[in-house]
């Protein structure tokens, strides 16, 4: 596990507040290559692109033993460290959980995304629920021997979050569950959706953990969001879906030739 280890800390280290990580996510072996070769600092999956890819909808669809196979084999081709959009774990909690994180573990990934957001329903696990989900995730990680980066993400600026929260009471409630997730374990806080520069500001300045932030279509630039003080940049499915519409462009123009 040392080199899986070295690889965590690294990973670890690039969390810096104002000067953020990006993260180009992307879906299989292939991809996470060619992002290496771009410069890459870290590979980053993103739960819709990998299920997209092999022709299944998100939210957990994708079978478990796919995103182990994926994970693998993206780890075995690149020397970057790997982290992976684990949803929400494909378990609400207890062994089954515990034995999940422990074979994403053995396929050489550093860090997960884990979601409060119950699966394909609007509503978010409370506050109790996901902190016990993290520390579950936290205990199976150090029985590995393994310094997981959980990036604990909050669905509160997405379907599930507004669905039971207004506006106003949005900034409380994400500082309260930092706090419990930092408590339970977790090394970061993700908040996809958030595309308001001051509520952003105020969660990164309140916030106990680095903060990542998803890249969304007309949001502001790099230098703008590391002014906010996030320390990490993430472009979910963004890639896959530029990419695919170059596929079926060129796609269209050679049949049509």
């Amino acid at each position: 596990m040392t080199e899986q280890n070295d690889k965590a800390q690294a990973f670890r280290s690039l969390h810096i507040p104002g000067n953020p990580v990006t993260l180009w996510n992307i879906w299989d072996a292939g991809s996470a290559l060619a992002v290496e070769r771009a410069g890459a600092q870290a590979i980053g999956t993103g739960s819709f692109s990998v299920a997209s890819a092999q022709g299944y909808a998100d939210g957990q669809v994708l079978p478990l033993d796919a995103v182990l196979t994926t994970s693998r084999q993206i780890c075995d081709t690149v020397s970057l460290p790997v982290t992976v959009d684990f949803e929400a774990g494909y378990a609400d909690g207890g062994s089954t959980l515990s034995e999940n994180v422990r074979r994403l573990i053995a396929t050489g990934v550093v860090g997960i995304n884990f979601e409060d957001q119950q699966i394909n329903q609007a509503a978010l696990y409370s506050v109790a629920e996901q902190a016990g989900r993290i520390a579950t995730v936290r205990k199976a990680a150090d029985a590995e021997g393994v310094a997981l980066f959980i990036n604990a993400r909050t669905d509160i600026w997405l379907d599930a979050g507004r669905a039971s929260l207004d506006s106003d009471s949005m900034s409380d409630e994400a500082l309260t569950r930092v706090k419990a997730y930092a408590e339970a374990g977790a090394d970061g806080f993700f908040v996809p959706g958030l595309a308001d520069e001051t509520m952003l500001e105020t969660i990164c300045r309140e916030s106990t953990l680095p903060v990542n932030v998803m890249r969304l279509p007309n949001m502001v630039d790099r230098n703008r969001l590391a002014e906010t003080g996030v320390a990490r940049i993430s472009h979910g499915p963004g890639p896959w879906q530029h990419m695919m519409q170059i596929v079926e462009s060129e796609a269209r123009a050679a049949l049509c030739t």
